[in-house]
């Protein structure tokens, strides 16, 4: 499909990030505080259960396993909520696109910035809980830096699949359709909590076919400062669901806007 974008959707990403500045403190505070209550309620309660973990070969202790995968979750869940409810919100009963839309902005620029605005909302949670776990030392830097540019890899893919929803949804209650069938699989079953290794042969395979699974997998190599197969599969896949995605949430978005 042909895409119609040019530079200015970017105007679509200053207007969100304006309204953003104005309860930046509110925003603030769950990116800084979930990680802790995490931590603190995983690395106190299953620390006596669970001392360490293998990965990549090596034994590692159970708290810095989860740490990535905790800043992998909060990728996809800015990017995701942002252009789901988010999204919505602005093009349903606030009429935000409305007014875009009456502007020189075309469709395609209107939705390109929202989708970047939710993976800058992913990469703004990804650098302020880089901070907070790096003060317990669960972090390997200087490699860990990259979690930067992955977190707004995860945003582009996890935001667009949402805007896909956004675009076949006709009420808000119905995203609670997605966020079961979609978000909580991967959230339980995407190596998150646990090795995937443990799971039984076909929930091994069903698992990598997720997308948070391969971005736990990038994040987790980094975070622990290497750069092993999975996370370069992981790459590879995250950039080849972005290529896939983007342009079909463009494409349905597009038909719920111009009618």
């Amino acid at each position: 499909m042909n895409l119609n974008i040019s530079p200015r959707f970017i105007r679509i990403w200053q207007r969100n990030l304006t309204v953003y500045q104005e309860n930046w403190k509110v925003n603030f505070m769950p990116p800084l505080l979930e990680p802790l209550f995490y931590l603190l309620a995983f690395g106190i309660g299953f620390s006596g259960m669970i001392t360490s973990v293998s990965y990549a070969g090596c034994e590692i202790p159970y708290v810095q396993f989860i740490a990535p995968s905790l800043v992998a979750i909060n990728m996809m869940n800015n990017s995701f909520f942002e252009n789901t409810f988010g999204s919505f919100v602005r093009m349903y009963y606030q009429k935000t696109f409305d007014a875009m839309m009456a502007t020189p902005l075309n469709a395609d620029e209107i939705i390109t910035g929202e989708i970047v605005w939710g993976a800058t909302k992913s990469v703004i949670g990804t650098v302020i809980m880089l901070g907070v776990i790096s003060c317990f030392g669960l972090v390997s830097f200087p490699m860990a830096l990259l979690i930067v540019p992955v977190a707004f890899l995860g945003g582009i893919a996890f935001g667009s699949v949402a805007m896909v929803f956004t675009g076949m949804v006709s009420r808000i209650e119905l995203f609670n359709l997605p966020v079961f069938l979609f978000i909580t699989p991967m959230f339980l079953f995407s190596g998150t909590f646990f090795p995937i290794s443990g799971l039984p042969l076909w929930a091994q395979y069903f698992a990598q076919t997720l997308p948070l699974t391969h971005l736990v997998n990038l994040t987790r190599a980094l975070s622990l400062g290497v750069f092993n197969a999975e996370a370069l599969i992981g790459f590879c896949y995250l950039t080849v669901f972005c290529l896939v995605v983007f342009p079909l949430a463009i494409s349905k978005m597009r038909r719920r806007l111009i009618k």
